[in-house]
């Protein structure tokens, strides 16, 4: 991390957010020095990127700013930077110690901005999405909520891998599904009907089943290590129908992937297809024998929801306002695609 010579700009040149610094903290003398000014410290130093930029915003000489870093070191017991003439890295340790300082000080300043009635939240929140549902539901979203909280910063990853907020330390996980973890605690954000599905290719070539039974003569790709009984509606009530098949996959958005590629029939929640339906990647099969039951999609967060900052507050609260994946957004997106499903199933049979 090279010396900035604009330190008043908002952004550094590796991307890092600024935040505001904390001058009763950062100022407080030398052989007073506690924990808090040494965050602060070593942040702006981070986000000046070097010791000179960060002397400069604190009104201080880089010289006791190295003091600062190197006194936190020692009483850390580790290395936070390594130094050359050039340049400032951040260690392993050093990245995820500046990580959990951020969000120290911005929840200090999101203490104080209460205190004072200045509620505006600010700061960063690091979100950790499924990818179709990140893709089709959240970002479409994003301009409005910049428009509405100009001060927070979203940090964005999308990823179909499962996801411990503790251990990715994300503010909030979209996940679907049940919650195995007390530790955590789910918002629902709304729910995403389950749908049968094939690719026209694979249609073409196996048929289209015209009831459950028809199923053991087809290829169901399946979910690892979470092989479920299909269901299915019947003048009986409903019937739980194993799904065999030869491909066993460990997330949604392979499954996904293998059935639009013409590899088996796939039972996925809307959310997941909604787009492959729309352009005819995938069809819908067996929809008079579906159950309608749903796939709930929830925000995850480390809990009580009471003493989450107010940045993140501000952003679950958006979400269950504006996120639109029920049974009848899901429907209405999906009506002329189900036209021309039923005229391509009609066609094949």
């Amino acid at each position: 991390m090279r010396e900035s010579e604009n330190p008043a700009s908002s952004k550094t040149s590796r991307g890092y957010t600024r935040i505001h610094p904390i001058p009763n903290l950062v100022k407080t003398p030398m052989r007073e020095v506690n924990r808090f000014s040494e965050m602060a410290v070593f942040v702006q130093v981070i986000e000046s990127c070097g010791f000179s930029a960060a002397g400069r915003r604190l009104d201080m000489t880089p010289s006791a700013i190295s003091k600062f870093v190197q006194r936190l070191e020692t009483r850390l017991g580790v290395r936070l930077l390594n130094r050359t003439t050039r340049k400032l890295q951040l260690t392993p340790e050093g990245a995820a110690f500046y990580e959990r300082c951020v969000r120290i000080l911005e929840d200090i300043a999101d203490a104080e901005r209460e205190a004072t009635h200045g509620a505006t939240p600010q700061g960063r929140v690091r979100i950790n999405s499924h990818v179709p549902f990140g893709k089709h539901h959240l970002m479409p979203l994003l301009p409005e909520f910049q428009r509405r909280y100009p001060d927070i910063t979203l940090d964005i990853v999308l990823s179909d891998s499962l996801v411990d907020p503790l251990d990715e330390r994300s503010d909030i996980a979209i996940r679907s599904g049940a919650l195995d973890d007390s530790r955590l605690v789910m918002r629902k954000l709304g729910g995403s009907r389950m749908v049968v599905v094939g690719a026209p290719a694979y249609l073409e070539r196996n048929g289209v089943p015209a009831t459950p039974d028809d199923l053991d003569r087809h290829n169901c790709i399946g979910l690892s290590g979470n092989a479920k009984a299909w269901p299915f509606v019947a003048e009986e009530g409903q019937r739980l129908l194993p799904s065999a098949g030869n491909l066993l996959l460990g997330d949604n958005e392979s499954i996904r992937e293998a059935a639009v590629s013409g590899l088996g029939l796939a039972r996925l929640a809307r959310f997941h297809v909604d787009a492959d339906l729309d352009a005819g990647r995938l069809v819908p099969v067996l929809e008079a024998f579906n159950p309608g039951d749903e796939e709930e999609i929830n925000a995850v967060f480390v809990g009580p929801s009471e003493h989450l900052p107010m940045r993140v507050h501000a952003l679950l609260d958006f979400l269950k306002e504006r996120i639109r994946i029920g049974p009848r957004a899901a429907g209405e997106r999906g009506e002329a695609s189900a036209l021309g499903a039923r005229a391509f199933v009609t066609r094949l049979r």
